[in-house]
């Protein structure tokens, strides 16, 4: 009977064994930008977070600057489990959901306050969960800022953009947006912009006064336009695989500290939205030019007829609910 009961004592001890001695879960998180952005310090306040409070149980590899995979690309890497995290800009989530495509609207929202109104409603929440029937569930969305347009000659009124190539995400409101002012939308990936607009193979692009400033595309810009034309932001997404499999107690502390990195990285591009656009203008490398309440009319009554054009697409209780987010 000793006999028996030593041996399933140790027979219990060696079960334990690998379960104390398991390896850590490994979370692969894939972004393309720089790591002084919104999008790329908040991959590393999360790193610091889960590491701080699951060390050993979670360990957190960041890869910025399409190190592992470009956002064209991540999201078959998500599903194929060569990456955990992922948080592509809202516009590379077109052939998976047109909902989405609401945050690429030209004009939809004026300021940043009123993208975070909408992003807390019913309706935005629910956005989060637009991709679940194809295996990728929303976690968060990340702001990077309200777009501006950047050019090798001014552009104070829709006219000025005719003719002009513009670099522009995969989307096809993008293209519809540009195609309004009768200009030519390029689908380019955001890695090759600097080189396109240095060699002139594009005229100019669009993005935010952090990507133009940590990209350093307003040394190769001669004038950039203050139009807060549009919103660029991020879904911060994973596969439904990966995270259901997660155990309970492990995904509850790796939520929390994305939920926290996620408004650090918001609070960050606030702040880099102000601070960026001073350091261009302090540069004299590109001219910014505000336009005026009339010249900024004439932009919104050019491109606002791309709303009706995806309204069928996106839905246009989504639009109301995103419209009424301005008042």
């Amino acid at each position: 009977m000793r006999f028996l009961v030593s041996a399933l004592t140790m027979l219990v001890f060696l079960l334990s064994v690998p379960a104390a001695n398991a390896a850590p879960i490994k979370i692969k998180f894939s972004h393309v930008v720089a790591v002084n952005t919104p999008k790329g310090q908040m991959a590393d306040k999360f790193k610091a977070l889960v590491e701080e409070r699951l060390a050993g149980k979670v360990v957190v590899e960041v890869f910025p600057n399409a190190q592992l995979f470009g956002d064209n690309k991540v999201l078959e890497a998500l599903a194929l489990g060569d990456v955990q995290l992922a948080a592509p800009s809202l516009s590379k989530f077109q052939k998976y959901t047109k909902s989405l495509q609401i945050f690429d609207l030209p004009f939809l929202f004026n300021d940043i306050s009123a993208v975070d109104k909408f992003m807390a409603t019913d309706a935005g929440k629910k956005l989060l969960h637009a991709t679940e029937k194809k295996g990728l569930l929303g976690l968060g969305f990340l702001h990077n800022g309200m777009k501006q347009l950047s050019a090798s000659s001014p552009l104070t009124v829709p006219e000025d953009a005719a003719g002009m190539k513009f670099r522009i995400m995969t989307s096809d409101v993008l293209a519809a947006q540009f195609q309004a002012v009768k200009a030519s939308p390029q689908k380019k990936p955001f890695s090759e912009v600097f080189t396109l607009l240095q060699t002139k193979a594009i005229d100019g692009q669009e993005n935010t006064w952090s990507n133009i400033f940590s990209k350093k595309f307003f040394e190769v810009q001669e004038h950039i336009t203050h139009s807060d034309h549009g919103y660029l932001g991020y879904m911060v997404v994973t596969s439904t695989e990966f995270w259901s499999g997660l155990p309970d107690d492990i995904r509850g502390e790796v939520q929390k500290a994305l939920a926290e990195a996620i408004a650090f990285g918001n609070q960050v591009a606030n702040e880099k939205a102000v601070g960026d656009k001073k350091a261009i203008m302090d540069s004299g490398r590109s001219k910014i030019i505000e336009l005026s309440a009339d010249q900024r009319g004439q932009w919104v009554d050019a491109m606002k007829p791309v709303w009706k054009k995806f309204e069928g697409d996106i839905g246009k209780d989504l639009i109301d609910a995103a419209l009424a987010a301005n008042k």
